[in-house]
């Protein structure tokens, strides 16, 4: 099994928040990579990673980073391919995180979620995956579809709760 995506994280201690897109990937049967890098405490593997990764046959990177937030700038200035940044809640509320990964110069862009939004970052991900491969597409739509069962199921929920002034 040949990795798809590469999931990066600043430090392990972002795990709890990447996890999210790992679960998702696993759910969608997409190959993919994990590993802990960080742009000021190991550059030149940060370097190597993301020169190397398109060769490896990576496709995309979701790349988690809090505080000074710098890997996926990094990564995205060493790489040809799509980076998602994904903001982590380490400090000031994720605010900085999320300025620092959005604030891009030109010509070195990273799509960019909510902070901790890996899933949403897993999922994004998986869209451009689907523009080129049928199969992840066909998951993908099952998956959308499921999500829109999950409101319809809640409005049928609702309906069942009475309150003495509720008109529906």
């Amino acid at each position: 099994m040949k990795a798809l995506v590469s999931i990066i994280m600043g430090s392990t201690s972002d795990l709890k928040v990447m996890e999210k897109a790992a679960v998702f990937f696993d759910d969608m049967k997409i190959a993919f990579e994990m590993n802990a890098l960080s742009a000021h405490r190991t550059p030149k593997e940060v370097e190597r990673f993301a020169i190397g990764a398109a060769g490896r046959g990576i496709k995309i990177i979701v790349a988690g980073a809090g505080m000074a937030a710098h890997l996926p700038g990094v990564i995205a200035a060493l790489t040809p391919l799509p980076v998602i940044g994904v903001p982590v809640n380490a400090t000031l509320d994720g605010m900085d995180s999320l300025l620092a990964i959005v604030q891009m110069p030109p010509g070195i862009p990273v799509a960019t979620v909510g902070i901790n939004g890996a899933l949403n970052a897993a999922i994004l991900a998986t869209q451009i995956l689907a523009t080129g491969d049928e199969n992840i597409m066909k998951k993908l739509i099952v998956y959308k579809e499921s999500l829109k069962q999950k409101i319809v199921k809640a409005n049928d929920e609702l309906r069942q709760i009475n309150y003495k002034y509720k008109t529906n």
